[in-house]
């Protein structure tokens, strides 16, 4: 499989706090990749430092075999090929389903009015919110708008989609849906980068799982060695306070 993103002994401060610290790791094609760990042990920051949008205080971010902290990197054109699912949705909400698909494309991606409610309509359809297309976001429920949110990130038809806590906002009844939605996305070959406090979607649908702790990577490995027979005195601790069956 093919090396997508590389990310090699990052680090990121703020001010004196070192948030990140010597992060390595690779995301290959096809790949879904899930990054767990409590609150503050640096995940968001490192999908946000993926992303650009925070500037990694030092180390590179490979993409596709390029380094794309150089200054000859084209940052706009890096981020067209990385869609992002952020935790509180982030729609416009005086567009309507519609149009929140269709406005990025247009202006990003240079695609016609047509071509672009045509490329939107294929996702909405596939997230069930194309009956929707006609309503404002305060129209809809959280998981409606996790799912719109979603096919925005999919219409401009990136190379790997990040997800930065995608239930973390939603009532409970509303998780399923918007978990049901990306785990069909794996099962079609889409590359995901998730960052989650939902285990059993790690422990499910995930190809490696990478445990974090205050801003180091603690372990990573598949599914089945994180979850049933990790080597970390860390792991096994986080493990036992959010997987109840393990205490």
């Amino acid at each position: 499989m093919e090396k997508i993103i590389e990310v090699q002994h990052l680090s990121k401060s703020f001010g004196t706090h070192e948030v990140l610290k010597d992060i390595d790791f690779t995301v290959k094609s096809g790949e879904v990749v899930c990054i767990i760990g409590s609150s503050g042990s640096g995940k968001s920051t490192l999908l946000r430092c993926i992303n650009l949008l925070e500037q990694p205080t030092g180390g590179k971010i490979i993409y596709k075999g390029e380094n794309i902290l150089d200054d000859k990197h084209d940052i706009y054109q890096y981020r067209t090929k990385l869609g992002m699912v952020f935790q509180q949705f982030n729609l416009f909400n005086n567009h309507n389903v519609l149009s929140n698909c269709v406005v990025g494309q247009v202006k990003i991606l240079k695609r016609t009015q047509k071509e672009a409610e045509e490329v939107a309509m294929k996702f909405l359809k596939i997230v069930g919110m194309d009956q929707y297309i006609k309503a404002k976001p305060k129209q809809l429920s959280g998981g409606q708008k996790q799912r719109v949110a979603i096919a925005r990130a999919l219409s401009m038809e990136p190379d790997v989609l990040l997800f930065d806590e995608p239930t973390s906002a939603l009532d409970p009844e509303m998780v399923g849906e918007v978990l049901k939605v990306m785990k069909e996305l794996a099962d079609n070959g889409l590359t995901m980068l998730v960052v989650t406090h939902e285990m059993g979607f790690a422990k499910e649908v995930s190809d490696r799982v990478v445990f974090m702790d205050q801003g180091v990577i603690v372990e990573e490995g598949s599914p089945e060695q994180i979850f049933q027979n990790p080597t970390q005195e860390r792991t096994k601790e986080f493990l036992k306070r959010t997987l109840p069956e393990l205490a």
